[in-house]
């Protein structure tokens, strides 16, 4: 396994967000709100900033989508949202932009795919214009490769060298090559239209977790633009996280990826922001990265035939997403603190001792009192029903959150 760990040098500004240069690595998420609805696509980037994405993209695919954009830029101004929104444009993104100059001027970010501009000819052309129209904006882009639309015309020249010379690669080789190819050249191609270097990210998706990592590992090695990192087309729930997490994981280590977002498929009805959450936990996991005060439970055992300690530890990771908001507004470093709830006396009274505030709930057969730890020292137990552990609790996080983290001067 390579052992280089990569660092981008070249640092693009997107909005107020920093990628690449050395800067943490961002979050970023997708609306799935239809774009023309200004009023609903503007609440869910709100709510997805709101939970912890750094960068939010929505789908620039019709007039109608085209034309709502300003609209949605200012609605998120006016609820005190900056976060940068970023414009995806497949097909016709060259028109819609030229005949949409609000919109163009609205985005902080366009996202071109160079296999969905056109083919022949008209591919360079029309993603010319696309760069062009960001040069005259000062916006930057992501040139955005993805292995379920990339260019097939690269693709077959690709395949038939390979027959014609016997150079004995497989498909899933050649294609892997293609992908890096094509973003490399269409990084060239928007540097020939004006676009300065620290004016362009770069991805390269495709939907399996060892493509991803050879795909980036290669890339990462023949450019120094910053990249955006991702798996795409991942999947839903428990797949989704586990295979994103299995690919980014290793790049991130390696110091490969300087945004990501976690594509999950949602469920139907489901809260969008689980894809954020994601991102952030992953980042998490890896210490590059803090968001929210961590929350340590065990996974249950014979040992803990009640239910208690699980309904508790959901209640107190809903009540830490909810607030998070605030607290990031009102406190410093609050995002660092660490929360145990623990099922038994087994690990429970040391992982509550290490964390800043923890519990330790009885596990079967075990004396029914919950001592709660803060920095280490046992400082009080909670009797009762659940309704009375769970309130006890909770306002024993408020207290020391309120206690323990300084207080952010709002006037500035």
């Amino acid at each position: 396994m390579p052992t280089t760990t990569f660092h981008r040098t070249i640092g693009v500004r997107v909005g107020d967000v920093q990628i690449g240069g050395g800067a943490p690595v961002a979050v970023q998420s997708m609306t799935i709100t239809d774009t023309a609805d200004a009023k609903g696509t503007a609440a869910q980037c709100v709510e997805l900033a709101s939970a912890g994405s750094e960068l939010v993209r929505i789908t620039v695919n019709t007039p109608a989508a085209a034309e709502a954009v300003p609209e949605i830029k200012r609605r998120m101004l006016d609820l005190g949202c900056r976060a940068p929104l970023i414009g995806d444009f497949h097909y016709n993104g060259h028109l819609l932009l030229s005949q949409y100059p609000g919109c163009a001027e609205a985005l902080d970010k366009y996202r071109i795919n160079p296999g969905n501009v056109g083919t022949g000819s008209r591919r360079d052309e029309r993603f010319t214009t696309i760069c062009q129209i960001a040069r005259d904006h000062g916006t930057p882009v992501r040139i955005g490769v993805n292995g379920g639309s990339l260019n097939q015309d690269l693709v077959m020249t690709r395949m038939q060298e390979n027959t014609d010379q016997q150079l004995g690669r497989s498909s899933e080789q050649i294609i892997n090559e293609c992908m890096v190819l094509s973003a490399l050249e269409s990084t060239a191609l928007a540097m020939e239209a004006g676009l300065r270097p620290d004016q362009i990210i770069i991805s390269c998706k495709v939907s399996t977790p060892r493509d991803l990592i050879a795909i980036y590992r290669d890339l990462a090695s023949k450019t120094n633009q910053p990249l955006h990192l991702g798996l795409t087309e991942a999947g839903m729930g428990l797949k989704g996280q586990v295979w994103s997490a299995a690919a980014m994981g290793v790049l991130l280590e390696q110091g490969i990826g300087d945004t990501i977002r976690v594509s999950l498929t949602p469920r139907p009805g489901g809260d969008r922001r689980d894809e954020v959450y994601a991102a952030c936990e992953l980042l998490q996991a890896l210490g590059l990265r803090a968001f929210a005060p961590s929350i340590t439970a065990c996974p249950g055992c014979g040992r803990t035939t009640s239910t208690t300690f699980q309904s508790l530890a959901e209640l107190i990771q809903n009540h830490v997403r909810e607030m998070m908001p605030t607290w990031k507004a009102r406190y410093d470093g609050v995002e660092e603190m660490r929360v145990a709830v623990m099922g038994c006396v087994v690990n429970g009274p040391g992982e509550s001792k290490a964390a800043n505030i923890g519990i330790s709930l009885p596990g079967t057969g075990e004396e029914p009192t919950c001592p709660v730890y803060i920095d280490g020292k046992h400082t009080k137990t909670l009797r009762g029903s659940y309704d009375e552990l769970a309130d006890g609790f909770r306002r024993l996080v408020d207290e020391y959150i309120e206690h323990h983290y300084d207080k952010k001067d709002l006037a500035i």
